[in-house]
């Protein structure tokens, strides 16, 4: 799997809010850039997360990010508040990429 099933995969989830653009997933750095265009945004917000982890617990696995910044403050605090420090769960596939 590449970034592209990646994005296709998350583009999924976040549908009802928008379309990913980019992304890119550096799996040595553990870092990621994503390239969002919302509704009712008229320019790309670009999200980045930094020294990301995947841990298991059992046979599932889920994804952690300390840190995530963006380009729009108020989409900074709501990551903030709901997404950064919080386990995500992942499919089987994603591991591989991250």
């Amino acid at each position: 799997m590449t970034s592209r099933a990646a994005q296709a995969y998350v583009n999924n989830r976040i549908a009802r809010y928008g379309e990913v653009q980019t992304l890119r997933i550096n799996s040595r750095e553990k870092t990621m850039e994503v390239s969002c265009l919302l509704h009712g945004e008229t320019d790309p917000i670009t999200i980045k997360v930094m020294d990301y982890s995947v841990n298991s617990n059992g046979t599932k696995k889920y994804f952690e990010a300390p840190i995530i910044t963006c380009t729009r403050p108020w989409l900074q605090n709501l990551l903030a508040d709901f997404a950064q420090n919080r386990r995500i769960e992942l499919p089987n596939w994603a591991e591989s990429i991250l």
